[in-house]
């Protein structure tokens, strides 16, 4: 599968929830459920936080995807992904660059 990067730049393409979502595999879905619930913290997290179409889905977004500022912010901007915002690396965008920096390696991939 190409790399297909998120409004943050995650890489969906390599998202353990997405794969699963997308080969329908319910078997694969409840393993990442269950990793991901020790992972975070989470022994309350519901199927509904690994079944993923990807952040410029309207229905299924799996984990943080639905509450998200930096999705919401692209959204109402009409942006791709944040690599197309004037005000790329934001505040918001710096701390997740922190947590996650591959996430600003495939912007800045995406910026040229």
């Amino acid at each position: 599968m190409d790399k297909m990067i998120a409004i943050c730049g995650l890489d969906c393409s390599q998202c353990e929830a997405y794969i699963a979502t997308q080969a329908n595999d319910e078997a694969g879905k409840m393993k990442v459920l269950e990793k991901w619930r020790v992972e975070y913290n989470s022994p309350e997290m519901e199927i509904s936080a690994v079944t993923c179409d990807a952040c410029h889905a309207t229905v299924r977004l799996g984990g943080y995807c639905q509450f998200c500022g930096i999705r919401k912010c692209a959204l109402e901007r009409g942006l791709q992904t944040c690599a197309d915002c004037q005000d790329y690396a934001c505040e918001e965008l710096q701390k997740f660059f922190v947590m996650v920096p591959q996430a600003k390696a495939n912007l800045e991939a995406l910026r040229g």
